[in-house]
């Protein structure tokens, strides 16, 4: 399975990192599927850290071999587990403790919205999950631990913006 990661580096040795922000899925070293996906997280970061430089890395991740040795958790959709999940890594809850590594959607600035309305009791769960499931949503891949980090060999970078 191929996974970008989107950043203003080439990251070449992936780390597990602890964010100052509360992610979605906890600590750890993010990417995606969806190569779209990770040109939009180097803009972010971009914009976060005053650069023009945009770096897309490509990783392989050896899906058959880490099934069969990690603790691994799959959010199809965004249903009621994940909206738990999703609430519970944000709040500092980290519930992704016992997973080596975290596959499912991505709760973008439209889909954070709808999860701030249900923290804040706007939305019962049932409202939410409805107004997730119109959501056009991206993955994520989450490497949550350095076991899972073993798995993920470098292929190489292309650069989006700025220079190299």
């Amino acid at each position: 399975m191929i996974v970008y990661h989107g950043s203003t580096i080439v990251v070449e040795t992936p780390q597990i990192l602890q964010s100052e922000r509360m992610l979605d899925f906890g600590a750890g070293f993010y990417t995606t599927t969806n190569k779209e996906q990770a040109i939009r997280w180097s803009q972010r970061v971009a914009v976060r850290r005053k650069t023009s430089e945009q770096i897309i890395t490509e990783y392989e991740i050896n899906l058959p071999a880490a099934e069969k040795t990690l603790s691994i958790i799959r959010f199809n959709k965004p249903d009621e587990a994940w909206l738990d999940f999703v609430c519970a890594n944000r709040s500092g809850r980290t519930p992704s403790e016992p997973y080596d590594m975290v596959f499912g959607p991505v709760a973008d600035d439209m889909v954070y919205t709808v999860v701030q309305f249900y923290e804040n009791g706007i939305y019962d769960k049932e409202e939410a999950i409805k107004r997730l499931k119109v959501e056009k949503l991206y993955n994520q891949v989450l490497f949550h631990t350095e076991s899972a980090l073993l798995f993920c060999r470098y292929i190489g970078f292309e650069v989006i913006g700025g220079s190299k």
